[in-house]
């Protein structure tokens, strides 16, 4: 039993095609059969159901392909542990962010992040959530920065900072009580973002009312949200990092959310398999510069991040 093997059934069990496993492994298709076949005939049981259509694991090959994952995840980690003390942080880094957070994040993050680690070639890409979700499990992404939590089995989600919403209002619709509830937010003239958008999905977790949006259009962006209540009344809900970017004037017509607050939490969002512990950490040091003290998450003030 080989590495290589153990290798080449993990990405059968992931693609469920002998083709698409043989070119991620960069094999003939052929060669890739032979050295599984090879495998099963030294253990003396199938690991495949080559009958089923996508081909399927049998049930001991199941429990085979799950140990062999967690074979490869160590192994990863040793070439990782050698890299760290030998070479500095290096390589390609893909990052995914939501459009929710990447106008306060991403100008910021990559200001430091380049100033920090040079070498590393950093890619950032803004999707909404499922997007990043199907991005990240076909290894497109090494991690994602989104609100959480997203209940994905193959995915670990790291905490790295908790945000606020406030209800934003048009100055002739502002209330008269500085302080809402859920209980107490506006039926009506409730602007929202498109579907897709997780602040979207907060804006109906905690409304208790059934509030009546506004249907003649869904906004792309908080920018947009901000200037249609400015122009046509009603009110919306915003991220609190929002704030530094309005003006005086607008801040006068901003009402905060109590009973409950209305919170999202921030995670970096990396496969169960990603083993680059030190890539990760430089990731989350850098939002630790970035964001306010009272908004981090209290592990990631005081302990690294450990794989």
């Amino acid at each position: 039993m080989t590495l290589q093997q153990m290798e080449y059934i993990v990405a059968v069990n992931k693609h469920r095609h002998f083709v698409a496993a043989s070119e991620q492994c960069r094999v003939t298709q052929p060669t890739l059969s032979q050295m599984i076949q090879k495998l099963e005939q030294e253990l003396g049981v199938l690991i495949f159901d080559r009958t089923k259509h996508p081909v399927e694991p049998t049930a001991m090959g199941e429990r085979i392909i799950k140990q062999a994952e967690m074979v490869l995840f160590e192994t990863r980690k040793i070439s990782e542990l050698v890299e760290s003390e030998v070479k500095g942080l290096e390589g390609a880094l893909k990052i995914g962010v939501i459009p929710t957070l990447a106008p306060y994040l991403i100008p910021e993050f990559i200001f430091r992040f380049r100033q920090s680690y040079a070498t590393v070639n950093l890619t950032i890409t803004e999707l909404q959530t499922a997007t990043l979700i199907d991005a990240l499990k076909r290894g497109v992404i090494d991690m994602f920065i989104a609100a959480t939590p997203l209940e994905q089995d193959d995915f670990y989600e790291i905490p790295l900072y908790y945000e606020k919403f406030v209800a934003y209002f048009a100055t002739q619709n502002l209330p008269s009580i500085t302080h809402l509830s859920a209980k107490t937010m506006p039926n009506e003239n409730l602007w929202v973002l498109q579907e897709g958008h997780c602040v979207r999905d907060q804006i109906f977790n905690f409304c208790e009312n059934d509030a009546q949006y506004n249907h003649v259009f869904e906004a792309g962006s908080i920018d947009t949200l901000i200037r249609i209540v400015d122009k046509n009344g009603g009110y919306s809900v915003i991220p609190e990092l929002q704030l530094p970017y309005m003006t005086e004037e607008q801040k006068r017509n901003i009402r905060e959310i109590t009973c409950p607050p209305a919170v999202r939490e921030i995670s970096v969002v990396i496969r169960r398999d990603f083993v680059r512990e030190r890539m990760l950490n430089a990731v989350a040091d850098t939002i630790k510069q970035i964001m306010p003290a009272h908004m981090l998450d209290e592990r990631l003030k005081k302990f690294s991040i450990k794989l």
